[in-house]
């Protein structure tokens, strides 16, 4: 947008609306106090309370361009603009509005012009309206229906109604306040305007029907009616006739808004009628008509004709009437919403449990999330599954991980989900890298990162912190898996499509929620639910008649986090655990704000951990919700502070965790016992040498030829086997398990496979007989090509598979005779980086940033804003025109003078701006000098000066 813009909003004259030609008095609607018979005289607090504009400075520059300069005669006036409004505001307020709504930073408008009409197009006050609160929404809902501009007073009367509502009164500032500071609501407390892109979307129409279920205006419902059945109308109403269609209207409008008038008129309705109005007070305001047939006699021969006579309904087509607003008003009671919510949910304390129960839970579950994380990636490090065409895992795949792990499909996705987020899983990209640093190419497969490794060298509470981390602040959102696109595509685990830039803020808007709650309460979800569906409202369909509501996707992510946090560790038995309270000591990156409007902190600092969970309290009141009950704003946060916090909350539950043992306890039926978690050289040894028939507080393990038989593939030795065994068991080695060893190991290598195809080599031809022989060998497709050398049309890992199907004990040999030792660690992708998250909207600014955008706007405004002299040859809104002589004298004198002066520029690209600027030297055909404009000294050409004039003197 260039400095040319216009804010629509800027031009519309005090004292008339939007849409009212200039020098004609806005029409009268219901909503203002006469309408809802609220006297003008409630409480009202302090301007300042509201965020009223008594308290900026006064504006002292011209609006924008197209807008009359700003004389001294405006001093203290109201501004007229929202553009003047923005003047009006400090630094303080601008930086609060570009930190509320950041979409207005990209780029840096160039002035207050150009930032107001930037702030009033649709898709920023869609964005913004989107992010209020239910009250805030609802006070920007009751100026939307108000008549413009409207006053504190007719507010709070269609927001409280005529008995009043001391909780609408003590909230409304503070909702006022909101829609102030986010530039949607301008004006004084008598002149209150929304901004018109607001207006146009909250305003009642029949193709967007208003919140409020309120219907349009008698002046907006008749005027298109003919004027002789104005003049029926107001005759049946038993009001004196008019001369003019205006004159009518305002009569009628009379009518409707005078209590005790209107209260006489409707104590003559028959009771159908009333009850006709009933059905349509609280909205939707339209009804059909059915046709009238033969009953077609006298003006009163139905009740909505009898409304209809008197114009307490009105036809908005044919076959339809309205409500007009002004009779809504009076039957509700003049208030503009059937129930106001001027006070978020509490959140309900479902059960308490001690802190040590819960930290204690919490650690359990965390060291859980390890093994399991661990386990998962165990199994996947020869090779995961195949990546889907499409990007992601296939649904086969999804089961059968969720069978290793003995967990429901989608928790399985939840790890898979979790592991991706914490650069622990990708892609191969078909093109996997051993421990020893060789590829080989393949079909695209998953398996773990080169960070995995890294993580498992991590102390245990270090590996929970950066899974928790992780998922904070990933956008990734597992609950999706499963369901289906717009397109009807399913989205698959580890696939794409599965980003949801809200599910970080909602994540942590939640825990900041357990957070608010006394250590070791579980909130009830649905009270968790409810509280976030005030503090951000979401507009959904209504459902047909029979089918059930489908909740938003916050709602949805709100109750993933309880489920996910709960399988984390993040939380015990519902509640917040100590570890998790110090994670969250301060906002991390894309969290609800820090700090509310009063300065409180919203998320409860951590415990002294040097005093126990018993003795330490939180800070937060009321939940974690800004001054009033709405939610703040997000503030930035770098990784350092994440990376700081993340080190004390795995100081806080390092001493929870189990202790890692160095010991097994060995069993005559071939099994070991694990007495706990085993130290990570013993539990990777142990994973080849034996399989997990069960885990839970203690793992068993137990011994097959086929694990030995993998021990011995990675190189081991039977007696190694022993001696491992020996050390590391507090019981003997049972005598049935060293037979099983030895067993296993005399026969294996007997057999050596290798390419040819493949190939079967054996110093004994009297067991490659007996494998010819064998009828289960021939779908091998085997023939001797020696005495000790079998030949196979199948490929080597077939041929080892069939084998040892058979019952025998073949090793692998490479091209030079040496046998090939497997490893189960032997797959790692390429160095893979964690997936990048995916923001909701443009990140909030940090102070730096907020505030030389403040004073890059100020400077551009200062100097679009001067008054300059008219220059020669020079149209209202062109660049000055002069002679280089002309140029030349015209900034030598300024800067001898120390005066500023308007010039026309061309820059290099050739884009034509205005600039204003103070000459300090000029020399050599460039002028060097304080640019206003850019706030900051410049040089510029001469020769690229298409003119200058000299700026007007100020007003005395």
């Amino acid at each position: 947008m260039g400095t040319g813009e216009l804010d629509r909003e800027a031009h519309v004259p005090a004292g008339t609306s939007a849409g009212t030609p200039a020098g004609q008095p806005a029409r009268e609607a219901g909503g203002t106090a006469g309408a809802s018979g609220r006297p003008p005289t409630a409480a009202r607090p302090p301007a300042d309370a509201r965020g009223s504009a008594a308290t900026r400075t006064t504006p002292d520059a011209q609006d924008g361009a197209g807008a009359p300069p700003r004389s001294a005669d405006r001093a203290g006036a109201p501004p007229r603009t929202l553009a003047e409004a923005l003047r009006g505001r400090g630094d303080l307020g601008l930086a609060a509005l570009l930190r509320a709504r950041p979409d207005l930073l990209n780029p840096v408008p160039n002035d207050l012009t150009q930032l107001a009409t930037r702030a009033g197009t649709r898709a920023s006050v869609v964005r913004a309206l989107e992010r209020l609160d239910r009250f805030a929404q609802q006070t920007a809902q009751a100026l939307a229906v108000a008549v413009e501009p409207t006053s504190y007073e007719t507010l709070l009367a269609l927001l409280s109604g005529d008995d009043g509502d001391p909780a609408v009164e003590r909230a409304l500032p503070r909702a006022l306040g909101v829609l102030r500071e986010q530039a949607l609501v301008w004006g004084d407390d008598d002149r209150l305007r929304l901004v018109r892109t607001a207006r146009e979307l909250l305003a009642p129409s029949p193709q967007h029907p208003s919140p409020t279920g309120l219907g349009p205006t008698v002046a907006e419902t008749t005027s298109g009616m003919s004027p002789g059945r104005l003049q029926e109308i107001l005759a049946t109403a038993g009001l004196p006739t008019t001369h003019d269609p205006v004159s009518a209207v305002a009569s009628l409008t009379s009518l409707f808004t005078d209590r005790e008038r209107m209260t006489a008129l409707l104590d003559t309705a028959p009771a159908e009628a009333l009850a006709v109005l009933d059905r349509l007070v609280w909205g939707p305001p339209y009804g059909t008509v059915a046709p009238p047939g033969d009953a077609s006699g006298g003006t009163d021969s139905t009740p909505v004709q009898w409304l209809r006579d008197r114009g307490l309904l009105l036809p908005s087509s044919p076959r339809t009437v309205v409500l007009p607003r002004e009779v809504a008003l009076h039957l509700r009671g003049g208030r503009a919403h059937r129930e106001p919510e001027p006070v978020p949910p509490e959140v309900r304390i479902a059960a308490e449990h001690r802190p040590q129960i819960v930290d204690s839970t919490a650690a359990g579950q965390a060291y859980t999330a390890l093994a399991t994380v661990e386990e998962l990636l165990k199994g996947w490090q020869t090779g995961g599954p195949a990546v889907l065409r499409a990007g992601g895992l296939s649904v086969r795949d999804l089961k059968r991980t969720a069978a290793a792990l003995d967990v429901s499909e989608q928790i399985a996705a939840f790890w898979l989900e979790l592991a991706y987020a914490a650069g622990l899983l990708a892609s191969d990209g078909g093109w996997g890298t051993s421990r020893t640093g060789t590829a080989a190419g393949d079909e695209e497969r998953f398996a773990p990162t080169p960070a995995y490794d890294a993580w498992l060298d991590l102390p245990a509470a270090s590996r929970w912190t950066a899974l928790a981390t992780a998922w904070l602040t990933a956008t990734r959102t597992s609950g999706l898996v499963g369901s289906q696109d717009a397109k009807g595509r399913t989205l698959a685990a580890l696939g794409p499509d599965l980003d949801r830039g809200a599910a970080p803020e909602v994540r942590h808007r939640v825990l900041a929620l357990l957070a608010g709650l006394p250590w070791g309460a579980a909130p009830d979800p649905e009270s968790v639910l409810a509280r976030l569906r005030w503090e951000r409202p979401v507009r959904t369909p209504v459902p047909a008649a029979g089918t059930p509501e489908t909740p938003d996707l916050r709602s949805r992510i709100a109750t993933w986090t309880l489920t996910e946090a709960e399988l984390l560790g993040l939380t015990g038995r519902g509640a917040l655990s100590t570890a998790a309270r110090t994670l969250l000591a301060a906002p991390a990156p894309s969290a609800t704000a820090d700090r509310d409007r009063s300065g409180a902190d919203v998320i409860p600092h951590g415990p002294d951990t040097t005093r126990g969970p018993d003795t330490a309290h939180g800070t937060a009141a009321g939940g974690g919700t800004a001054a009033g009950g709405g939610p703040a704003r997000p503030a930035p946060h770098g990784h350092a502070d994440l990376a700081a916090r993340a080190a004390l909350a795995a100081g806080v539950i390092a001493p929870l965790l189990p202790e890692p043992v160095d010991h097994v306890l060995l069993q005559a039926d071939l099994t070991a016992v694990a007495p706990g978690p085993l130290e990570r050289p013993l539990a990777e040894a142990l994973g080849v040498l034996a399989d997990v028939e069960s885990k839970g507080g203690a793992t068993v393990y137990r011994f097959t030829p086929a694990s030995v038989r993998r021990a011995l593939d990675a190189g081991q030795a039977a007696a190694d086997l022993h001696a491992f065994l020996a050390k590391h068991s507090r019981t003997p080695v049972p005598q049935p398990l060293s037979y099983l060893i030895d067993d296993v190991a005399r026969k294996h290598g007997h057999l050596r496979i290798g390419a040819a195809s493949a190939y079967v080599r054996c110093d004994d031809d009297a067991l490659l007989d007996e494998i010819l022989a064998d009828r289960r060998s021939q779908g091998l497709r085997m023939r001797r090509l020696a005495p000790t050398v079998l030949a196979a049309q199948a490929d080597p890992a077939t041929l080892l598979e069939g084998l040892r199907a058979m019952g025998y004990a073949p090793a692998a040999e490479s091209a030079e005779g040496d046998v090939l030792i497997t490893r189960a660690d032997a797959h790692r992708t390429p160095h893979r980086t964690p997936p990048v998250p995916v923001p909701d909207g443009p990140p909030v600014p940090d102070d730096t940033l907020l505030g030389a955008a403040v004073k890059a706007i100020r400077a551009g405004d200062l100097a679009a804003t001067a008054v300059r002299k008219p220059a020669p040859h020079t149209g209202a809104g062109e660049l000055p025109r002069t002679t280089p002589a002309e140029t030349l004298a015209t900034v030598q004198a300024a800067a001898l003078t120390g005066s500023a002066i308007w010039i026309g520029y061309v820059n290099a690209d050739g884009a034509a701006s205005q600039r204003v600027i103070a000459p300090v030297r000029v020399e050599g055909g460039f002028v060097t000098a304080y640019d206003h404009t850019a706030d900051e000294v410049r040089t510029y050409p001469l020769h690229r000066i298409t003119g200058v004039a000299e700026l007007a003197d100020e007003p005395a």
